[in-house]
């Protein structure tokens, strides 16, 4: 597992699309930073970190689509196949690469409660509780794009379908409020979107309501499109 992490971290870094995620990433939050929060005189990161979120859809498909799409095309993953390392294991040092590079972007946003704190005072609890949520968003979504990749190889049909699903979780969302706002659905049906929802589990956190019930969620998010993605790989080796 060691192994296929150091492979596809240093890949991402060899060749452009490394560059071009956290490039094009930083550069539009540094961009609404300025806007929000120097030009705005605005202490507050939550703003900041919704537009993050909603930028993450678009952006993170980039980050994923190559992770298995790649190794179908060049054909080295019967490589992968050959080797001693179990599957799940395969699949887990490829997510962990990722989350590793989206981890890095993390920390280029760390510039900003620095900036703040030079000219005005830190919401911890708000700049902690957003970073907690961001990271569990973002390990759910490279679980689910890692899965997508695992389909195809074909990387623009993997990220073409990476961004319709995290679209279709965020519309579902919008839809299930909607909908308990009137009332028209049954509780029970309610209940079962709200367990389900990520993005009001990402609400949550962000106003410090962290329980280890929300943590397991989004483990769980990313332990069955983990296995789901081993399941395909297999299905794929069998043919």
């Amino acid at each position: 597992m060691l192994a296929v992490f150091k492979r596809d971290f240093n890949a991402y870094f060899t060749s452009p699309i490394g560059y071009v995620y956290l490039g094009s990433y930083i550069l539009v939050l540094n961009l609404m930073f300025y806007l929000n929060n120097a030009l705005g005189s605005s202490s507050s990161v939550g703003g900041l970190f919704s537009f993050m979120l909603l930028v993450m859809m678009f952006i993170t498909p980039i980050l994923t689509m190559r992770v298995f799409s790649e190794d179908f095309k060049q054909k080295t993953d019967q490589l992968l196949y050959t080797t001693p390392v179990r599957m799940h294991s395969i699949v887990i040092g490829k997510f962990l690469s990722s989350l590793a590079v989206f981890m890095c972007l993390l920390l280029l946003t760390l510039l900003w409660p620095f900036t703040i704190s030079l000219f005005g005072t830190n919401n911890m609890a708000e700049i902690v509780g957003n970073y907690v949520g961001i990271l569990c968003i973002g390990a759910a979504y490279i679980s689910m794009g890692i899965f997508i990749s695992a389909l195809t190889e074909n990387q623009v049909i993997a990220a073409v379908g990476s961004l319709c699903l995290f679209i279709a979780l965020y519309i579902l969302e919008i839809v299930a409020s909607m909908f308990f706002a009137t009332g028209v659905l049954p509780e029970f049906i309610m209940r079962i979107f709200l367990f389900i929802s990520i993005y009001g589990r990402y609400g949550e956190i962000t106003r410090g309501l962290l329980s280890l019930d929300t943590i397991v969620f989004f483990i769980s998010v990313c332990a069955v499109f983990i296995f789901l993605t081993t399941r395909a790989l297999e299905r794929r080796r069998q043919r």
